[in-house]
Formats: C-alpha cells, structure tokens, sequence
C-alpha cells in the first residue's frame, strides 16, 4: 500500500513493537539507555534499510546505466526500481519527474541554480518566509545577487502560524517564485501548502515546497498540493544520510538546463558542444548514491507498510502528552502553536543556556539539539538567540517525555533555580 492510500480500518501503531526495528534504540549512552529526541536533525534507521545497504554491497554493487555485465544490470535495476518506490511514495505522475539528490538542501541549490537564472531577473520578486531554514534562504540570496531580484518575506503571528493575510499582498505581477516550508523546523507549524500554491499561480509564480519536515511524519501526495517542486532527505525519513529527492512536473523539468555536467547527464558528447540525456538524469551528473538510493526506496516501503493513518495518529497523541508535561515545568516556554503542530518542541528553560540543557540531558542518556538550529533570521524574529529542542518521532514513548521532563528537572537543580 502506498503512503497516500488509506484503509477503512487503520491498525494501531505498535510502538514497542517498531522500536525493536531499529536497533540503536538498544545501547546505552553514558550508562543510561539512549533517549533519542533529535529526529528533526536525522532519524534512526530500521535493520531492513540498514541491511538493504549491507545486501547491495555484498552482493550486487557495480556502477549503474550502460553496463553490460551482470552486477551492472542489477545494480541499475534496484536503483531505478528505488526512484520508482520515491515517486509513489509522494504521488508523483512518473519515476523521471524524481532527481535522486544529496538531500533537501542539493534539490533546493538546484532549482535555484537551473531553474532560477532562466525565469528571474532583475527586479522580479521571491516570496519567503521568515521561518525558513538556511536551505531555503541562502540559494535564494544567492541568486537574488546574481539577478538583481528582490527577496520578500512572509512574517508570523504570535502563535508562530505564517500571516497568510500578509502573505496575500506580497504577491504581485512581479513575483516569480513563492518558496516555503512544509513544516518548521523550529516551530512544528504545519504550512497550508495547498493554499500557499494555489495562490502563487494565481499571480502567475512557481510554488517550492521544502518538505524535510513533513514526509517523515505524514502523507505527501506532490499532486494534491499543487506546487512545481518539492525537495525532501531520505536521512529524516528512516533512510540513509546523503541522498534525498526533488520533485517537479516532467514539463518544468525539461525546461531546465543541466544543474552539473560530466558523466551520465549527456546524450551526445563533441568537441563544440554536447546534447543532454532525457529527465531526470539530466539532473543527474556522475556516479550516483546508489546503495544510499536503496535504501531510501527500502524506507519508503517501510513508513508505507506501518501507514501513515496510524503513525500520524500516534505521534499526534505523543506530541499533545509532551506539550502539556512541559508546559507543567515551571520556567519553560513552549515556542509555536500548542496545537495542530508536528513533534518539534523547541523550548527555553528558565535562563539556562540550550548547549547547558543539552550536556546536562546527555549525561542521562537524553539526546536533544540546542542552537540555532539553521533558523537564524527566525531566532532574531523570536528574539532568542538560541534554543533547546526535542524532537518526536515514530518510535518514541512517553516514558521518554517523561524522562526528558525528570532531566529538566535535574537541571533546574544544578543551577540552584525552579
């Protein structure tokens, strides 16, 4: 069954269960049993993916497309079968409208650097937000400086939600491209994607949505959404590190120039000019991730088999227990809406640094992320230089809230305060 199909009857997530899948859950860290809350930086990975990549280097491995001998064919074979299980994984028309990438960041940088020069130029618009992580800034800024365009940004409300209102009069004749998360990063907002493209089309601009928040934790259907691309990473999804996937229509895409030139993305090669291959490994310059690609289609079979019916439900049980037990600690401050969000709960506790939060949990086996966390622009917009967060994913407990809870607890201690 695809992530976008649902059943009548949705089977409760076994979350002990899934947790024997993934087998780092198992040790220890610093004498405790490891209490992974940093998904939103990278998730951990089931034994199948893991043993998916082991299977391709032990039996198969070889370089793809072109090869006439065995180990080649099949290698090739996986990969593209790989592609085709992304491209069900999130509605796509067709396996070639997936660019296997380096992750959300690459797919980003190559709209920016493909897409970008041919429809931007000096003076036309790109509309942001100001709770975009650096991925989807910095590309921009980039070329913003090379066209001559003019970056605008979408603010938020107190509640962390974007201000839709605002956002409707930042869109003129002038703007080219909308791009936008699916999810915060930092907030655990929830964007209405649909409703962000569809007005974006209406003034004639390409919608792209970063979704590296969003595809770990519920159904994405690209076709559904309406926008022109969207970019996520096999590593926050259950798959390897260092390969991901961007999206877009085949019609956009053969519209593109190459992104990168070498190997594999020709269709002809002489000594005053080449011709291109056909999408996507147009995109695709030299030897890919192939064994990474593996096992990024075997963690779309994996989130498509548990469904996503029941990991949204579970985890949106888990995201309101931990919500109201640390909105119970006294001198913590929940960051972004108290409801409708995903697991992504960035706080600040009393006056204790983040990196000080984060030491003192570690040492209890409580693994969380504390900085900035790639959203400078929107930590100045908070008026916070920094922040501690604990991120939820599909094969956390509320033991583990608990757990994190008591370690604030033994913070608050240390310092004397609470």
């Amino acid at each position: 069954m695809s992530a976008t199909q649902t059943s009548a009857t949705v089977t409760p997530l076994d979350v002990w269960r899934v947790r024997e899948d993934f087998p780092i859950l198992a040790r220890t860290v610093c004498g405790h049993n490891l209490i992974y809350l940093d998904n939103a930086a990278s998730s951990q990975k089931p034994s199948r993916v893991i043993e998916a990549l082991d299977l391709y280097y032990r039996t198969f491995h070889a370089n793809v497309h072109r090869g006439a001998h065995e180990l080649s064919v099949q290698a090739t074979d996986a990969y593209e079968t790989a592609r085709a299980k992304v491209a069900t994984f999130v509605g796509a028309a067709e396996p070639a409208e997936i660019i296997f990438v380096r992750g959300t960041t690459e797919g980003i940088n190559l709209v920016a650097g493909s897409w970008g020069p041919q429809n931007v130029m000096e003076g036309d618009e790109i509309v942001l937000t100001v709770m975009e992580h650096h991925s989807n800034l910095v590309p921009w800024q980039l070329l913003a400086a090379r066209t001559g365009a003019v970056l605008r940004f979408v603010d938020i409300g107190e509640d962390g939600r974007l201000a839709i209102g605002e956002y409707d009069r930042l869109l003129n004749e002038r703007t080219r491209l909308v791009a936008v998360t699916h999810v915060s990063n930092t907030l655990g907002v929830i964007n209405p994607v649909a409703d962000i493209a569809r007005m974006a089309h209406e003034v004639g601009a390409l919608c792209l949505v970063d979704g590296a928040q969003a595809v770990p934790h519920m159904a994405v259907d690209v076709g559904e959404l309406g926008c022109d691309f969207y970019a996520f990473s096999g590593h926050k999804m259950c798959g390897p590190t260092g390969v991901g996937a961007l999206w877009s229509r085949r019609s956009i895409l053969e519209g593109m120039p190459p992104y990168q030139g070498g190997g594999e993305m020709i269709s002809e090669v002489r000594l005053d000019g080449s011709s291109w291959a056909s999408v996507p490994h147009k995109f695709e310059a030299g030897t890919p991730s192939i064994g990474d690609a593996v096992g990024f289609g075997e963690a779309t079979d994996y989130l498509a088999e548990l469904g996503f019916e029941a990991i949204q439900a579970y985890e949106r049980d888990l995201v309101e227990y931990a919500s109201r037990r640390l909105l119970e600690l006294k001198g913590l401050e929940l960051f972004g809406p108290h409801e409708e969000r995903t697991g992504v709960l960035s706080f600040r506790f009393w006056d204790i640094h983040p990196h000080d939060l984060a030491t003192i949990l570690d040492q209890k086996g409580i693994a969380i992320r504390a900085g900035h966390h790639c959203n400078q622009p929107l930590m100045h917009r908070l008026g916070v230089d920094a922040l501690a967060r604990a991120s939820l994913y599909l094969y956390n407990t509320r033991d583990e809230i608990d757990a994190l809870v008591e370690g604030l607890h033994a913070a608050a201690r240390i310092f004397g305060i609470g």
